[in-house]
């Protein structure tokens, strides 16, 4: 599916217009088949079923190949749209590389996302198929995912991992091990970038939107994160971030596959399994939410390992320009704050350790150095908020023609700006910008985006006495409180709306708040 004029842009090479995520995902496997491609985490088996998995370039491209067959088997036409919600996994990575090898749009659920995010997620986008495992922890997903699609009249088809799925669900498990494949050839199309290829969900006060990313894209965003971090061919890299957003994404998936080195897969967060798998697989690049990694490194974690390279992912970015001094010296810092599903800005840190400002304008990637290529432009909206335009911003709409009809949809200006909602300030006299405040009436908890307004009207719902507010978090950048008469029946009701169970806790109290549980998938 192509959104928008069909042709290759102005000044857009034959050869651009072909590359994909499946080809470069291709080319890895043709050039390493034999090099170890994928790794999962050492304590899969505390989270989800089956033992850790660990496959090669040419083990992993036969994998994609038989869920890509699996899924047209199924008969699913092109440019289906098919919903995954899965572990940090090696099932996940390779989900999604499969059903794009298929010719269809990957739509990635944030894990934690329950009836009331995920059933109006996927009705938006009309998805045939949903797939997703047996168990997270104690969460039964498969048969969540059945529900779902019960309630949600496009899913034709549930697909699992793992052992005893519920009737009725296609299981996947066998393709790790069936000895015939038929190889899947890519897609005879034209101007292939240009096709739409996954479908990310911002939340705003309608709820879940979806936002198209076609190709294009995605590889632009995964280029800036290289050429500013630097990243050098054959990379291991240790990622805590898995690929349900357009910033996971590009700085898991689009890395991995453009320095064809190892991903080695962590659900966060463990810190003694977080420190052996960097110390087994001699991973020199570690992807973090940025307050996980300044913790790290003030607990001495980095100062007793060799250099490393640190993408940090600010998902609420207003609390950079206030960050500590970086003061690991043999540790490269790239802060890459994040504006939900509108991109992102990447920035290694300097000799002084100080975050670079944000530039007015036009950003690039590496930010400094000959050759360097436009990432995003920022600019400023007449509400004084932050918009961001360029290569790696959306440019359509979806589905097409929503903007026509008083539906929710994702938002682009007719010059192709978006507006983040993150205040902001501008230095005129140093032309940067600097963001003060998170887009009003949303609080974002771990990467978890919630409109705070609807959820006051479900917790007055159910107890008119009840409060429910926000507030700053060392480690998730903000978090849920709430109080009320009886928080039992609040956790009851709350969870009985299919919602996130981020918000159920936020009435647990203070003592009881399950920081493994909750912090641990945030």
């Amino acid at each position: 599916m192509i959104l928008g004029d069909p042709t290759p842009a102005a000044g857009q090479t034959e050869g651009h217009s072909r590359i994909t995520v499946d080809a470069l995902f291709r080319g890895a496997a043709a050039r390493r088949p034999d090099a170890v491609a994928l790794v999962d985490p050492q304590n899969r088996e505390s989270f989800t079923d089956g033992a850790p998995r660990r496959l090669t370039y040419a083990e992993a491209d036969r994998v994609v190949s038989a869920i890509a067959g699996r899924l047209r088997g199924m008969g699913l036409s092109t440019d289906s749209i098919v919903g995954i919600q899965l572990p940090h996994t090696v099932e996940g990575i390779l989900t999604l590389l499969g059903v794009l090898r298929a010719g269809l749009i990957a739509a990635p659920l944030p894990l934690l996302w329950r009836r009331a995010e995920a059933a109006v997620a996927l009705a938006r986008v009309g998805a045939k198929a949903l797939i997703t495992c047996r168990r997270v922890d104690h969460f039964e997903h498969c048969q969540f995912a059945t529900r779902v699609a019960a309630e949600v009249f496009s899913i034709r088809y549930v697909c699992g991992f793992g052992p005893a799925l519920p009737d009725g669900a296609v299981a996947l498990d066998d393709l790790f091990t069936v000895e015939q494949i038929e190889p899947v050839p890519p897609l005879d199309r034209d101007n292939k970038a240009a096709h739409l290829a996954i479908i990310t969900f911002e939340v705003g006060e309608d709820g879940p939107v979806p936002v198209a990313r076609r190709h294009i894209e995605l590889l632009a965003g995964g280029l800036g994160i290289v050429l500013e971090s630097r990243l050098e061919p054959d990379a291991s890299m240790l990622s805590t971030l898995a690929p349900a957003s357009f910033a996971g994404i590009c700085l898991t998936l689009l890395p991995w596959l453009l320095t064809g080195g190892t991903l080695v897969l962590h659900q966060p967060f463990d810190a003694d399994i977080f420190a052996r798998q960097r110390q087994d697989h001699g991973c020199g690049v570690l992807l973090l939410p940025a307050q996980v990694a300044f913790r790290l490194a003030a607990a001495g974690s980095f100062a007793q390992a060799a250099p490393a390279t640190i993408l940090a992912a600010w998902r609420n970015p207003e609390r950079l320009a206030e960050s500590p001094d970086w003061e690991s010296r043999d540790t490269a810092l790239i802060d890459v704050p994040v504006f939900g599903e509108a991109g992102f800005v990447a920035a290694r840190r300097g000799a002084d350790g100080r975050p670079r400002p944000l530039p007015l304008g036009r950003v690039t990637a590496p930010r400094h150095g000959d050759g360097a290529v436009t990432l995003v432009e920022l600019g400023t909206t007449e509400t004084a908020t932050l918009s961001l335009r360029g290569p790696i911003v959306p440019a359509h709409v979806f589905p097409p023609g929503i903007e026509r009809i008083d539906q929710p949809h994702f938002k682009i200006a007719p010059d192709g700006s978006v507006d983040t909602g993150y205040a902001c300030q501008v230095d005129v006299a140093a032309s940067t910008i600097a963001v003060t405040a998170p887009p009003s009436g949303i609080v974002c908890v771990g990467g978890y985006r919630f409109p705070l307004g609807g959820l006051k009207e479900k917790v007055g719902r159910v107890e008119t006495d009840a409060t429910l507010g926000a507030k700053p978090d060392p480690l998730l950048g903000q978090c849920l409180i709430g109080t009320a008469p009886d928080s039992a029946a609040m956790i009851a009701a709350l969870d009985g709306f299919g919602l996130n169970p981020l918000v159920a806790r936020a009435f647990a109290g203070q003592d009881e708040t399950p920081a493994g549980e909750v912090r641990a998938v945030a």
